[in-house]
């Protein structure tokens, strides 16, 4: 019998680096788990932005936003609601970064570790968590893990930012400076981050990056 196909939720939080989800990171996080001949399932929480920021110039902008409207363009349409997530019909979670990560899926990016995260984001984490499957996180996504799981000494990267390696640790996680397309893996927890853009990268380091934290994810989930 020939092994199932594993089900990897991959939840975005917008489209664009500085509001949402980092672009470059969920296409290769997307790739990676179709390469490994897994399935990719997209979500994102029904919620306004935080703010939006105009690309071009890095100014906010006046406009309001949906996150799941705009994680949609990523996604194809193909994307659903994450009030919705059921960790049962899943193998295993992971979050791409981008600002929207640390604004949008929780507010690390304003209140550093006295950020709260969305409600459906606990959620999903917890659901996944009680469920002893594994949960992945690229870039500064991992700072919603260690909110959820300092408390359970969770062992994560955001590469070598002293800054905000201090201030996941004041959560409780357990930080390791770690390099390009380097992953940390808490088999534990059952956790896997790797730093991407927290450090200045390429597209083909984000690219290795993203397959490298894929990989170990279906490690885990198998």
């Amino acid at each position: 019998m020939a092994d199932k196909t594993l089900r990897i939720a991959v939840v975005l939080s917008g489209n664009g680096v500085f509001d949402g989800a980092e672009i470059h990171e969920t296409v290769c996080t997307l790739l990676a788990i179709s390469r490994a001949g897994a399935e990719a399932v997209c979500f994102a929480p029904n919620i306004p932005q935080a703010h939006v920021v105009n690309h071009l110039t890095g100014e906010e902008a006046t406009e309001t936003r949906n996150v799941l409207v705009e994680a949609a363009r990523i996604a194809r349409g193909k994307i659903g609601d994450l009030a919705t997530f059921d960790a049962a019909a899943v193998d295993a979670l992971i979050f791409p970064g981008g600002f929207g990560a640390a604004k949008n899926l929780c507010d690390f990016a304003f209140k550093g570790p006295d950020c709260t995260v969305n409600a459906d984001v606990e959620k999903a984490v917890r659901a996944m968590r009680a469920a002893g499957k594994p949960i992945g996180a690229l870039c500064i996504a991992p700072a919603i893990l260690a909110k959820l799981l300092g408390d359970e000494g969770v062992e994560l990267t955001i590469g070598s930012d002293a800054e905000t390696a201090a201030a996941l640790e004041k959560l409780g996680a357990k930080h390791t400076n770690t390099s390009h397309c380097e992953v940390v893996v808490d088999r534990n927890l059952k956790v896997v981050t790797s730093p991407c853009y927290m450090l200045d990268a390429s597209v083909a380091q984000i690219a290795d990056g993203a397959e490298n934290a894929v990989r170990a994810l279906i490690e885990l989930a198998r």
